[in-house]
């Protein structure tokens, strides 16, 4: 079934400017057929791509890296090896960035609990402003010390 780039869109939940500019950028499995009045014609395939393209640049991911996975696939059987190596290394990169956000949630879950205690305890004032002495904020370190001491 033929699918225009406004249902394309919709169905894809990307913007219509986005799905342009990833045909700019190559980053369609197949080249995005048009009709001769130049009007874009989709298919399911191409929400499929989409909908696996779209969960590559949310984990950060480069277009050049989905770009590259893209002409490997295009290629066709044989090079499964270089496409395996390239999906692994990103997984080690989602990964790295799943442990950093974990240490900064944890960092934030810190902050919260200070404030959240100073609020409770009527003393929000008392908590560090960089435009006051470091004597006046002596006892506000706890906000900046993150869990663990690190």
């Amino acid at each position: 079934m033929d699918l225009g780039i406004g249902e394309v869109a919709q169905r894809s939940g990307l913007s219509v400017h986005t799905l342009r500019f990833y045909e700019r950028e190559g980053l369609f499995a197949n080249p995005v057929r048009r009709l001769s009045n130049g009007r874009r014609i989709y298919h399911e395939e191409d929400l499929e791509w989409l909908a696996i393209c779209t969960k590559l640049r949310s984990s950060g991911m480069s277009l050049a890296t989905i770009r590259q996975y893209i002409e490997l696939a295009r290629q066709g059987p044989g090079n499964e090896q270089e496409r395996l190596q390239l999906l692994r290394r990103h997984e080690d990169h989602v990964e790295a960035r799943i442990r950093e956000l974990r240490d900064t949630l944890e960092v934030m879950r810190h902050k919260v609990r200070v404030y959240e205690d100073h609020v409770a305890r009527g003393e929000a004032d008392r908590l560090w402003n960089p435009s006051h002495s470091d004597a006046a904020q002596a006892d506000t370190h706890q906000e900046c010390d993150p869990p663990g001491g690190a």
